[in-house]
C-alpha cells in the first residue's frame, strides 16, 4: 500500500489541498463519532486519530506528496509491498516522487485497530489505481499498518500489503 504529511508551501494549490484535507478530516471525524453513537460503542480517541492517519496516507499517495508521507513515517520504516518488495523508508518516499507513478485512487475499508501501550497494529482492505510506467493497474489486497506513539505523535514504523486473487 502506497502510504502522508507535509507543511503547506504558501501556492494556492498546496493551500486547497491543506483546506481539503481539514474538511476531510473533519467529516471523516464526525462519521466515526456518529457510527459510535449509532452503534452504542466507545471509540478509543487513538482509534480515531490512526483512522484519519491512514486516510490521510492515501490522499498523500494519490497526490504523490512525498512530504506529507515524510511525516507520518518513522525514520526506522520498513514497508513490505505487495510483489515481496521490502524497502525502507528513502525508497518508499522516492517510488512516491517517481514520474512513472501516477495514482488515481487510493482507499481503504474495513479497517481494524488492535492497541498494545503505545503502539498500534491497523489491519485493513485496500484498494489503488493509476499507471506505473504507463501501464493500468488495479490492486486489492490487505494492509497491516504498525504505528508508534512517541515524541507525541504517532508515526507508522511498518506496513504490509498481499493482493487478493480476483
Amino acid at each position: 500500500m502506497v502510504q502522508l504529511r507535509s507543511p503547506c508551501s504558501g501556492t494556492p494549490a498546496s493551500v486547497f489541498l491543506m483546506n481539503r484535507t481539514i474538511c476531510c478530516c473533519f467529516l471523516l471525524v464526525s462519521s466515526v463519532i456518529g457510527l459510535a453513537a449509532q452503534t452504542d460503542r466507545k471509540i478509543d480517541p487513538r482509534e480515531s486519530k490512526i483512522m484519519v492517519l491512514e486516510r490521510l496516507w492515501n490522499e498523500a499517495q494519490v497526490n504523490r506528496d512525498s512530504a506529507a508521507l515524510d511525516a507520518l513515517v518513522s525514520s526506522r520504516f520498513v514497508n513490505t509491498e505487495w510483489d515481496g518488495t521490502i524497502t525502507d523508508k528513502q525508497s518508499f518516499l522516492a517510488d512516491i516522487k517517481d514520474p512513472r507513478y501516477r495514482p488515481t485512487s487510493a482507499n481503504v475499508q474495513d479497517m481494524k485497530m488492535n492497541f498494545f501501550g503505545d503502539a498500534a497494529v491497523v489491519t485493513g482492505v485496500y484498494r489503488t489505481q493509476g499507471t506505473f510506467q504507463g501501464k493500468a493497474y488495479d490492486h486489492v489486497g490487505r494492509f497491516t499498518d504498525t504505528w508508534v506513539y512517541e515524541l507525541g505523535r504517532w508515526q507508522c514504523v511498518a506496513s504490509h500489503t498481499s493482493l487478493i486473487k480476483k
